[in-house]
């Protein structure tokens, strides 16, 4: 008993980490079984923070989400992000959903010897420089200790970001466009210099036609690559509204299948306009909530969602054949309420007594034009006000501190202060709050 203490205490300690600590908190856990350099959580269940890092910064620095994409397909098989890596080996863990993948893979910008985790949410763990125990019935028992707690933080960042608060929704709209900008701006230089490159490659006025060949060669595949990994952003926080609403069908499923209710669902157009990961989310969220609600009724024997899309709002409609008692004050609707207002939309409950509920919200697609807000209050000085217009311009510390001329220290030594006078706890935080004020 006194030696499963320790494993106990860290699942305690996952099961209520913030999701901002999750990652290091599974990296702490898994050190006395499986140690490692760094390790990387990729789900895309947070827009606005798809990775979660902890270990050397050198290498969660430098991550990118098509190094997490090639790897992934290691554990999946060939995907459009590219074939599977060579020389590595894959296994999975009966009936528990979790594929393993071990071997060489580029991650931070070099190639590292890898340890990497599926799991049933399509959340991927990554763990570099693997260091596991000598004894083999040690590795054993290490690699189960493994599958555990990576199933339990899997779920939790699940459950965390199904049930976000309202300001979690706001800041991850806020990092998803920022994300979008950056990347699109990266396209659009980096696009136009590869085309400039390879109009003058196709030119006939070059002799050395094997040169040419080979240069255009690279320079395609490079621009393929690029524009690749822009799609592959903007995939990230876009969900088609289709696709959205398919996994609120298998959400729903259980409920479905065991309480007896006919939960009948509308199909939105297939070819409306793509959702905003974070209002996706929202969404699901809002209609398990409300149909939830519905089912603790008597006598609901009948429960009707559906979807659709005006190209600007997302129109949900949800509506039972109760005796109509839901009630619009009920805690658990008005943390619905919350929600929606946090995403800027608009709820109605319609109560018909000895008829039913009717529930119908609209979530807009776009988030709202904001004015200019005055920052005095922050207290920031003249340079802080630089580096933090220029952090939410998307720069990196380097680049901050040769636009300013000042040591890229003096820059971290202006944002431990800027943290601290706004609030924030980390850069996404700090660039959500300035954008949310006007600065960009």
């Amino acid at each position: 008993m006194q030696a499963a203490r320790p494993l106990l205490e860290d699942v305690a300690a996952l099961s209520a980490a913030p999701l901002a600590d999750i990652a290091r908190r599974l990296r702490a856990a898994l050190v006395p079984y499986l140690d490692s350099s760094a390790l990387v959580i990729f789900t895309e269940d947070c827009t606005g923070r798809p990775q979660k890092k902890a270990g050397a910064e050198a290498i969660i620095s430098r991550v990118s989400i098509a190094e997490l994409d090639h790897i992934r397909a290691s554990l999946v098989g060939p995907s459009p992000a590219g074939p599977s890596l060579p020389g590595g080996n894959s296994s999975g863990f009966e009936g528990s959903g979790v594929e393993l993948w071990e071997g060489e893979a580029v991650l931070g910008g070099e190639e590292r010897p890898v340890l990497a985790l599926s799991s049933p949410s399509n959340a991927l763990l990554v763990l570099a420089h693997p260091q596991p125990l000598p004894d083999p019935a040690d590795q054993a028992e290490a690699q189960w200790v493994l599958r555990y707690l990576w199933q339990l933080t899997a779920e939790r960042i699940r459950e965390k970001v199904a049930d976000a608060p309202p300001s979690y929704l706001i800041e991850s709209r806020a990092a998803s466009a920022e994300r979008v900008r950056v990347t699109a701006e990266l396209v659009d230089r980096h696009s136009t210099t590869l085309e400039t490159l390879l109009a003058a490659l196709r030119s006939p006025a070059l002799k050395d036609d094997a040169a040419r060949k080979s240069a255009t060669d690279v320079a395609a595949k490079a621009l393929v690559g690029l524009r690749t990994l822009n799609d592959r952003t903007t995939d990230l926080v876009e969900e088609p509204v289709s696709t959205a609403f398919q996994r609120l069908r298998d959400d729903l499923r259980p409920l479905m299948n065991f309480s007896g209710i006919d939960v009948q669902f509308i199909e939105p157009p297939v070819n409306g306009r793509a959702l905003p990961g974070e209002v996706a989310h929202a969404a699901r969220a809002i209609v398990r909530g409300v149909v939830l609600a519905m089912v603790d009724q008597p006598k609901v024997r009948r429960i009707r969602t559906q979807w659709d899309c005006d190209g600007e709002n997302l129109l949900i409609n949800v509506r039972d054949d109760g005796l109509g008692e839901l009630s619009a004050e009920a805690p658990n609707i008005a943390r619905l309420v919350q929600r929606v207002e946090a995403l800027d939309g608009r709820i109605s409950i319609e109560v018909m007594p000895g008829w039913g509920a009717d529930v119908a919200v609209d979530l807009p697609l776009d988030p709202p034009a904001r004015q200019l807000a005055d920052v005095s209050e922050w207290k920031l000085g003249e340079r802080e006000l630089e580096v933090l217009q220029l952090l939410s311009a998307g720069q990196r510390n380097r680049a901050i501190a040769g636009k300013l001329h000042i040591s890229e220290n003096t820059v971290k030594f202006h944002l431990r202060n800027i943290f601290r006078k706004i609030g924030a706890s980390s850069r996404t935080e700090a660039i959500a709050l300035a954008h949310s004020n006007g600065l960009r």
